[in-house]
């Protein structure tokens, strides 16, 4: 009884999903949910793709936290529209939540919509919000044995950013390890080594979100 509970969730979310992708497609709108554990970086990403990307195409966010609006006042700050989803202790956004901030954001106005999720290694990866892709973001300090642990992030997305390699010569971390691992399960992802800190690798991951836009 409980694996058709659980499954009648996956369909019902889904159904929104695809509705919310309908919507998405409409007003041309390409949006990339944004999956990493807490702490790898996720808000420090898109306030350097706000920076990287410069005017050039316009971005809006979706923050999702359990608590809290921090993360959604810096990408404010920025001048970038953002509405916040606060779960209120649920560990991944679904495809309900998104529908039900669609409207407080400009939506005609934004090429390409962030949608932050919570931070979780497992649960965001199992729910469809109506995204185009999702985009896996692993921190260097998380360690490199995590693409083996937490297969499905990174068998579900379609790019990875390694994040924080500045870190690299004070860690134990296995970069090419991880890159490893992570095409093991998806021969397909498409990696960025990225530091925010230094701005290293910025530029790559900027540049391929802009030939994503053109297509």
């Amino acid at each position: 009884m409980k694996v058709k509970v659980v499954t009648n969730i996956l369909e019902a979310n889904d159904r929104l999903a695809a509705e919310n992708r309908k919507i998405f497609q409409d007003l041309g709108v390409y949006v990339i949910n944004l999956m990493s554990g807490p702490g790898a970086g996720k808000t420090s990403i898109l306030e350097q793709t706000i920076k990287g990307v410069n005017g050039r195409i316009k971005l809006g966010v979706i923050e999702g936290d359990i608590a809290g609006d921090d993360d959604a006042r810096r990408i404010g700050n920025l001048g970038t529209p953002v509405v916040q989803i606060n779960t209120g202790g649920a560990c991944h956004l679904d495809a309900n939540m998104i529908r039900v901030v669609m409207d407080d954001l400009p939506l005609k106005d934004i090429d390409i919509l962030f949608i932050e999720n919570v931070g979780n290694l497992v649960c965001p990866a199992e729910f469809n919000v109506g995204e185009d892709i999702k985009v896996m973001l692993l921190s260097i300090a998380e360690g490199h044995d995590k693409p083996l642990k937490y297969p499905l992030m990174f068998q579900e997305s379609t790019a990875l950013i390694l994040n924080k390699i500045d870190l690299l010569p004070y860690t134990d971390a296995d970069l090419e390890k991880m890159r490893k691992d992570s095409l093991s399960l998806n021969p397909k992802l498409k990696i960025f080594d990225v530091s925010c800190r230094t701005g290293e690798g910025i530029g790559d991951w900027v540049n391929w979100l802009l030939t994503i836009v053109k297509k």
